[in-house]
Formats: C-alpha cells, sequence, structure tokens
C-alpha cells in the first residue's frame, strides 16, 4: 500500500539510527578501555649529562 510507505521509511531511519549510535558507542568504549603508554623507552632510559 503506498499510504504505509512514510512509516516503512521512518521505521527504517530509526533503525539504521539505532544501530549507528550502538556501533559508535561500543567502538568508543573498546578503544578507551586500553591505557596509552607514552614513551616508555624515555622512562627506562637514563641520560647522562656530559657538560
Amino acid at each position: 500500500m503506498p499510504q504505509m510507505a512514510p512509516m516503512k521509511w521512518l521505521l527504517l531511519f530509526t533503525l539504521f539510527s539505532w544501530t549507528f549510535l550502538l556501533f559508535m558507542i561500543s567502538i568508543y568504549y573498546n578503544n578507551s578501555s586500553n591505557p596509552i603508554i607514552k614513551n616508555k623507552s624515555l622512562i627506562s632510559k637514563q641520560i647522562n649529562w656530559k657538560w
């Protein structure tokens, strides 16, 4: 029925929006759970200053 076409598009849009939001939220929390170690080599390396 052509009268129901806008309802189907609205349903598809909401389904796509919820799927996209859940996907982006899951990516955000998966990436933020791993801490980033910056310059580990600088911490373990001792610098000898020769003046």
